[in-house]
Order: C-alpha cells, then structure tokens, then sequence
C-alpha cells in the first residue's frame, strides 16, 4: 500500500541584500545561531552545517527557559551555491530553498513538506516568522565575524579544562588584560561576568551568558552588556549594537592532539585587536597545555 503523498506548503521573503550575502547569512553556522528560531522565547544553541551533498546539518533548537529542546536535522541531497538547496529532514519530509535575485536584492522561498503533528496554517506562521527573523538578521545585523584556531599537542579533556580552569584562565587571557579573570559558572544558562582593570585602575568588562556548553566539544558564549562603575549595563548606547554578539569555542581531537577554533562576533572599533590578540591568547594556552 502506498503511504498519502505529504503537504506541500511554501513560504517566501525579499532580503534587501546581494544573493551573496543572503546565501553566506543563510548557511553559515555563526549567522544560523543568531537567526534560526521563530520567537524570542526560542533560540539556536548550536549549530552545525557540512554544506556538500551527504553533509549533515544540525540546528539544537531551545526554548530560553530551558524547559524543551530539540535538534532540526537532516542531510543535503542538493547543494547549488547561491542558487539552490535541498535536503531530507531526519523525519523524511524534503525540503528545497531557492534564492533568486531581483532588483530589490534576494528573494528567498523555501517549499517544505507539512508533518502530521500540528496545522499547516500553524507550520506556516513558524517557518515565516523563522524567514522574517533571517531577513531581519541579513539587513540589521552590523557586526564582523573572526576566527581563530590553533593545534595543540594534548589530549581534548587537558585543554578543555585549562582554558576554563578559573586559575589558568587568568594565565591564558593576560594577552587580553593583565588581571583578566571572571565572576560566574561555565553552566549552560547561567550569567558570567569577565572583568579586568584598565589603565586608569578601574573595573571593566563584559556581562554575558553561557548560551550552550557541551563539556570537552563545544560552548557558546552571548555577551548581553558591559561592567563599567561597579554596574552591569545591559541598556542603552554603551551595548547598541552589540549586544547578543556571541564567543564560540569548538574542540576537536585530530589524534593525539586537539584543534581549538574560536569564533566571534566583533564591531569595527575592536576587530583589529582581536585578530592581533587572539593568536597571542591561544598561543599561550598552547604552551600552558603542553607543559
């Protein structure tokens, strides 16, 4: 007997953007964290995307209080750059995104196959409101992405536990400031504030949230303010702009050894001395590890 042929539905929108841009946002597993959730009480903790036919993808889709969660997954059957994409959910509904430009920049659709759990008016405002909140992403979003990484000859859980060691934070961090440290838990959900002393002897730093730990593989960090006169500022000029930028370190082990990647997202006033201080940073967690 052949099973009901699924539901077709499609939604669409117009990004004020080059196919380029719209593509890289689109696909890009830093841009996905930011845009991937269809309201605020919902987020993408972690993402991944091995964008060749075969490759995989997974999306951790959260709700914020931390009470569901589930992963958006599936494998890429077609993959035409800056044209077109389709791939099979792990449920085995398809999937196929297309971007075409226009006059008025990237018009992007996507045609999904329904499930059987909810309506397909309900599948319909989801899946908008998650393109809305991309195309959102694609024209408002004002910061750099940087990356950094480095090999070290140790094994994942030595180096893991260094760079977050409250003791030998301190030590790897100095090229950043030389009384770095911070106030908090490494605990997925949990407020981290990372402070230090600038040149005139005040405290300074940053108010963030721990918005995904996997112990020995992954963890993101979401700045959401700044520490300045004794106070945690969230508000106002000194975070437009800035806020919600995230901090991701991934460990790998290759062999006996383990690759540390770092990537953030950075403003124009701080992207050249992160690219000249973050080599520095690694380099001395290198040393540190193979000690």
């Amino acid at each position: 007997m052949e099973s009901a042929e699924k539901t077709k539905l499609t939604v669409n929108t117009l990004v004020d953007a080059p196919v380029e841009k719209a593509w890289n946002y689109f696909t890009t597993p830093m841009h996905i964290l930011h845009w991937y959730a269809a309201s605020d009480e919902w987020h993408t903790s972690k993402a991944e995307n091995d964008l060749q036919v075969g490759g995989r993808f997974m999306f951790r889709m959260e709700a914020r209080d931390g009470s569901f969660g589930f992963d958006y997954s599936g494998e890429y059957i077609k993959v035409v750059p800056q044209e077109e994409l389709q791939f099979k959910l792990d449920d085995d509904r398809l999937v196929k995104v297309t971007f075409t430009a226009t006059e008025n920049g990237t018009k992007v659709l996507e045609d999904f196959e329904a499930e059987n759990t909810f309506s397909a008016d309900m599948q319909l405002t989801g899946w908008q409101a998650i393109l809305d909140n991309f195309k959102k992403h694609v024209e408002t979003f004002k910061l750099q992405q940087l990356h950094a990484q480095i090999m070290i000859n140790a094994p994942v859980e030595k180096v893991y536990q260094t760079m977050l060691d409250e003791q030998q934070y301190q030590d790897w961090t100095v090229a950043f400031n030389a009384s770095s440290h911070f106030i908090g838990t490494w605990e997925k959900g949990s407020k981290m504030i990372f402070l230090g002393i600038d040149d005139q002897g005040n405290k300074i730093g940053v108010v963030s949230r721990i918005k995904e730990h996997v112990p020995n593989q992954y963890l993101s960090i979401e700045h959401i303010g700044v520490y300045k006169e004794d106070q945690e500022v969230t508000t106002g000029p000194d975070v437009e702009g800035w806020a919600g930028s995230l901090e991701n370190y991934t460990f790998s082990k290759v062999g006996d050894q383990t690759l540390v990647q770092v990537d953030m997202d950075a403003n124009d006033d701080f992207k050249m001395y992160f690219e000249e201080t973050w080599p520095k940073a690694l380099n001395r967690l290198k040393v540190i590890c193979e000690s």
